[in-house]
């Protein structure tokens, strides 16, 4: 038997292990790769740009989700039913925990004529500390003929060193119902971060078929002269609340006005608040907490006496997962 020699047993090493041998003298030189330094990206591109799309429709006696799109962060539960009205409850869910800077989300919601829906979310927004770029959320939201929207969200906390962005504007069609809530806490109370974030923008722009639209806006920088928090300082909460129906009687607005009144004046020291007529047909609701529990009662109790007044039905039992 003839032994192999050293050269030849390192030929077949090499076919068995997939590992090439140098070459000699005779040819090139060895080439080395050379580790890539790790990609760099600009503040100005991160983050992610989440779109949610939603359309209900009036199915029988339910109203159910015929058209729904999402991206990330976004992720869509079914609907749930609370009671025999067949209204579909709906959680907006942001598993991330909420939103940093360059982070872009859009809402853009449908509830065609006749459909019921109630909008919530199983916790607070959070928007964290960003080294530059600002934080966007825009809502859309139409509520056809006969429509029903009583959009609740948790409120917003906004961190120290944080910016955001965020609109929502809502068309509601003759005979159609509109309950809006938005509410904004002051900071991470907890940490002492009381008005500490960089800046804030809100706007709220509600238009109906008459014509007629309401506007709120406004615009906070606490370390600027301008934009400044004002009397809500002392406050940890402030909140917004708009009920819209072309079609109520005037004695509808005129008791439930005085209702809200009443309502609002049941927390001195802890909740103040004023209710008006709006520049839309209903009635606009601006008031200020000391701390969450007072407001989430608050929202509750004007939650409550405007589904009596307007949709003569009871409270709503929210189950949040």
């Amino acid at each position: 038997m003839t032994t192999p020699t050293r050269q030849e047993q390192q030929k077949r090493t090499s076919r068995k292990t997939g590992v090439s041998q140098p070459r000699g003298s005779s040819g090139a030189s060895t080439s080395v790769r050379k580790k890539k330094a790790p990609a760099r990206f600009a503040t100005e591109l991160v983050g992610r740009a989440g779109e949610l799309k939603l359309t209900y429709t009036k199915l029988d006696y339910r109203t159910v989700i015929s058209h729904s799109y999402f991206t990330t962060p976004w992720k869509l539960l079914p609907p749930i039913y609370l009671d025999d009205t067949g209204s579909a409850y709906t959680l907006l869910v942001n598993p991330s925990g909420g939103l940093v800077g360059g982070d872009h989300l859009s809402i853009d919601m449908t509830v065609e004529q006749g459909a019921h829906v109630l909008i919530s979310a199983p916790s607070a927004n959070r928007v964290y500390r960003t080294e530059g770029p600002v934080s966007d959320q825009h809502v859309t939201i139409a509520v056809e003929p006969g429509a029903i929207l009583e959009w609740f969200p948790e409120h917003t906390i906004p961190f120290a060193g944080s910016r955001f962005r965020q609109s929502l504007r809502a068309t509601v069609a003759p005979g159609a119902t509109l309950f809006l809530w938005d509410a904004l806490a002051s900071g991470r109370i907890a940490r002492g971060e009381r008005w500490a974030f960089t800046d804030l923008e809100n706007e709220i722009l509600i238009a109906t078929a008459n014509g007629n639209s309401l506007l709120e806006r406004y615009a906070l920088d606490p370390a600027t002269d301008l934009g400044v928090v004002g009397l809500a300082e002392e406050w940890d909460y402030v909140a917004s609340f708009y009920v819209v129906n072309d079609a109520m009687p005037p004695e509808v607005w005129t008791g439930l006005e005085s209702n809200i009144a009443a309502l609002l004046d049941t927390k001195p020291g802890a909740v103040l608040g004023g209710v008006s007529t709006a520049p839309v047909p209903g009635l606009a609701v601006k008031l200020l907490a000391r701390t969450a529990p007072d407001l989430l009662a608050m929202m509750d109790a004007l939650w409550a006496a405007a589904r009596e007044a307007v949709l003569k039905l009871p409270p709503v039992s929210l189950r949040k997962y």
